[in-house]
């Protein structure tokens, strides 16, 4: 008789989401093995974070990573405490689904963009409203501080990248170049330019001084959902409808690898603490984890009921966070996941 063969299949109890190995056959010399399976998948099993209504479109720890934000269909913003997985403060300003959501680098604000063409910026200590920005004429789907706090820079439906004066709500530039609504903007890590991403299936590159574009990267098949910067600024990563996520050489504007493996489009990439791992998040209901210089598949996070809209490192990648259709936030221990090394696919 064949060994068994074991997969990782999720279950729920209590409310929280717990892994578990079963197999197909039962020898006595395979029990010992299909247990240590069973423990290493419970140990990785992920904090499931409930309260929201709905999709969850976007999650972001603050910098020190005491604190998870998500924001979704349900209107609202929600700041979560990462040691007891307890709601914060919910935030319900917006009049329709809110899309995007970023930390200044202080971690002090917290900027949310919506449906209702407005973003906020909220106190993250009290939960309270700052200021509201105006301007842009169809839905924000991007928001990015830049790293001394003091711009912030939007992306919308009317195809146009938008630069504010964080303290005084003042818009400071209009960028436009992109043929279609933009999804995602990112600044890099020297303040000194912007990427941007949109239905037009490209990413561009703009230098922040000037207020120009510098790049045009082309080579998604499809609409692109999101964009970052690497953590040294020397790379890009965007994720698209069309299947992929690419990473790109952000100055030579080639393609430097594809990351294929998702079976349905892939909405959010980012990168980990020092740029060695990315991760993504699909609609094929999984979160994949990448080696960022070859474009390996390094593992398969299954368990999501449904399409995974937001993926997410912590400070130090202590921890991953997703955001699913169904308004599950999952909260994942990477020293955990490493140390079982789960790789297995997702149903």
């Amino acid at each position: 008789m064949e060994p068994s063969r074991f997969l990782l299949r999720l279950s729920v109890v209590g409310g929280f989401f717990f892994l578990m190995a079963v197999g197909t056959a039962a020898q006595s010399q395979d029990r010992s093995a299909a247990a240590k399976k069973t423990q290493d998948a419970e140990k990785t099993a992920p904090l499931s974070l409930e309260g929201h209504h709905g999709r969850i479109y976007c999650v972001a720890f603050s910098p020190d990573g005491k604190r998870l934000a998500s924001v979704g269909a349900d209107k609202t913003a929600k700041i979560w405490d990462t040691t007891s997985g307890k709601a914060l403060h919910t935030l319900k300003k917006h009049d329709s689904q809110v899309l995007r959501l970023a930390f200044s680098k202080d971690g002090k604000r917290l900027a949310t963009a919506s449906q209702d063409k407005r973003v906020i910026v909220w106190d993250v200590e009290t939960g309270e409203e700052i200021r509201t920005l105006t301007g842009h004429n169809g839905w924000v789907a991007g928001v990015c501080f830049s790293p001394d706090g003091k711009t912030l820079a939007t992306g919308a439906e009317d195809g146009t990248v938008r630069l504010w004066d964080v303290e005084a709500g003042n818009e400071l530039a209009v960028l436009k170049g992109h043929q279609g609504a933009v999804h995602g903007v990112c600044f890099s890590p020297d303040g000194k330019r912007i990427a941007s991403c949109g239905g037009d299936r490209t990413v561009r590159l703009w230098d922040v001084a000037e207020k120009k574009e510098v790049r045009s990267f082309k080579g998604h098949a499809k609409a692109v959902h999101t964009v970052c910067f690497s953590p040294d600024g020397k790379r890009l990563a965007s994720a698209s409808e069309d299947k992929t996520a690419r990473v790109w050489d952000a100055d030579a504007g080639a393609e430097v690898a594809v990351l294929k493996g998702h079976t349905n489009q892939v909405y959010t990439v980012c990168f980990d603490a020092d740029g060695k791992r990315l991760a993504t998040a699909s609609a094929d209901r999984t979160v994949k984890l990448w080696d960022a210089g070859t474009g390996e598949e390094l593992a398969t996070l299954p368990g999501h009921g449904n399409q995974v809209f937001a993926v997410a490192f912590g400070a130090q990648d202590r921890f991953l966070a997703s955001g699913c259709d169904d308004g599950r936030l999952s909260l994942w221990s990477m020293q955990e996941l490493t140390q079982a090394k789960i790789a297995a696919a997702g149903e």
